[in-house]
């Protein structure tokens, strides 16, 4: 069993309580007061009958509130959903059942839409701070092996599965991190993805494990953020492929400061890390997902020119294995990508036919396939077979089937991705209908049930889907 922990934020703003903690536009919080505004809103959450055990969830924009109030829960020992602010009403109400999550901290417009709800409490997080409760003195000790995060991800069925990450996956993954690309006093960590994504959220808890300032913006965008590089001295930003092309586009050569430019959401194209290394921007490719609480393999800076292309070796403490039916593959050898370590979920909520469909003797089955080269250096082919992701965002083409087969005029539907300038890929449906079926139709009934990410970009009649023997559907063949 794992020891217990005094809490972070406590800890940190006791042992550096005037750094920087959190940067966003012109609101600066110290350790020290984002520890006093955390303790505010601990006690102004308990009053919401909200405690030690239950479970809340967080629809909101990346801000400063959010960061308050994501330790506020961890004070109280109460664990945190975060819901992607993308997604329709309908799929966030699955997850909030699912996860029978007690209380949801939320700002408009989506307070509106959860007003009204018997299973559980909605609270603009705007007006909660007006709620009159002295600061919560005693904040709970950290149970490393407790879950402390909860984050949806869609299965290959098409039904989200809830990622339990532990204390344990974001401690072990922030002192990996910091292991592989050194850690500096001067450190300034840029957060442009959302908190709601693993890749942003780990970061906030780098921010006080390390002790590290972390610059904050709501969305992403090129120009706004080089500004914020060079006003605020970055020496870290976290991009995924979408993000990585843009700022490449804006600069002749790389801002002074920065020091690493972590790339995940998925491979980039070569020529894109081909355009950074002429402009000496210092891309670093990693390999992780939500399931291994962010990266679980990254490119070592020493090794980001020699072995471009690569997303590195597994960080420490951690094991990447390929394997093909079972047995392990030689290097350079095609297979599936399996991991293991202190970084590794520790399962999926309330899903044990996915669970032990995922784990085999400690080792977890990512889906993605991928290569060792002669060094033992990861290569990622594919992420997933058939999944899409575009802008950093994943995308199950089976849900986006079922939604569409859900339209009284489609008989058969299968998604892929196709290749796009600026997002790297996007959903295309491949139809076979009943009836003529305007195509406007079908983008409002799409539109209505799924994030817009996740709509199609384009649809395609045809009069039959390709099969395989056994009439499963072969995406790469659409």
């Amino acid at each position: 069993m794992l020891m217990d922990q005094p809490n972070w934020l406590k800890q940190r703003a006791e042992l550096s309580p005037d750094r920087l903690a959190v940067i966003q536009g012109n609101r600066q919080l110290t350790f020290m007061e984002l520890h006093q505004e955390a303790a505010k809103m601990a006690a102004q959450l308990k009053s919401c009958s909200i405690g030690k055990g239950d479970t809340a969830a967080m629809l909101l924009t990346n801000r400063i509130e959010m960061v308050i109030a994501l330790h506020a829960c961890i004070f109280l020992g109460t664990r945190i959903v975060l819901l992607n602010t993308k997604l329709s009403k309908a799929e966030r109400m699955y997850q909030l059942e699912h996860s029978e999550a007690k209380l949801l901290i939320t700002e408009q417009p989506f307070a509106k839409e959860h007003k009204e709800n018997a299973s559980f409490r909605t609270v603009d997080i705007d007006e909660l701070q007006s709620i009159q409760a002295g600061p919560l003195l005693t904040a709970a000790e950290i149970r490393l092996d407790d879950p402390a995060t909860i984050m949806y991800t869609s299965g290959t069925t098409g039904r989200p599965k809830g990622v339990m990450q532990t204390f344990a996956n974001h401690y072990f993954s922030a002192v990996s991190s910091a292991l592989n690309l050194g850690l500096s006093e001067n450190d300034r960590w840029l957060i442009a993805l959302p908190l709601f994504h693993i890749s942003g959220l780990s970061a906030l808890f780098k921010s006080v494990i390390y002790g590290m300032t972390v610059v904050l913006h709501q969305k992403f965008a090129a120009e706004d953020v080089l500004h914020s590089i060079n006003q605020h001295r970055v020496t870290i930003i976290s991009v995924v492929q979408t993000m990585l092309s843009r700022l490449a586009a804006c600069v002749e050569s790389c801002p002074e400061s920065l020091r690493c430019l972590l790339l995940g959401g998925g491979p980039a194209p070569f020529a894109l890390l081909e355009e950074c290394k002429s402009k000496q921007m210092p891309v670093v490719q990693s390999y992780g997902m939500t399931e291994t609480c962010s990266q679980i393999a990254t490119l070592a800076p020493e090794y980001s020119i020699l072995k471009l292309g690569s997303a590195g070796k597994p960080l420490f403490a951690s094991s990447i294995r390929i394997e093909k039916n079972g047995a392990q593959c030689r290097a350079g050898e095609h297979g599936d990508i399996i991991v293991k370590g202190p970084t590794v979920m520790k399962g999926y909520l309330k899903n044990e036919a996915a669970n032990e469909a995922s784990f085999k003797e400690g080792w977890f089955k990512t889906g993605d396939i991928g290569y060792l080269d002669d060094d033992g250096f990861l290569y990622v082919l594919d992420r997933r077979s058939d999944l899409i992701i575009s802008g950093g965002e994943n995308i199950y083409p089976a849900e986006v089937e079922a939604v569409l087969l859900a339209h009284p005029s489609v008989l058969e539907a299968g998604v892929r991705g196709a290749d796009d300038e600026t997002w790297g890929k996007v959903p295309h449906a491949y139809l076979v209908v009943n009836e003529p079926v305007d195509e406007q139709e079908l983008l409002r009934f799409c539109k209505e049930r799924l994030a817009s990410y996740k709509v199609p970009k384009a649809f395609h009649f045809i009069d039959r889907l390709p099969r395989n023997a056994s009439n499963k559907l072969m995406r790469h063949k659409l």
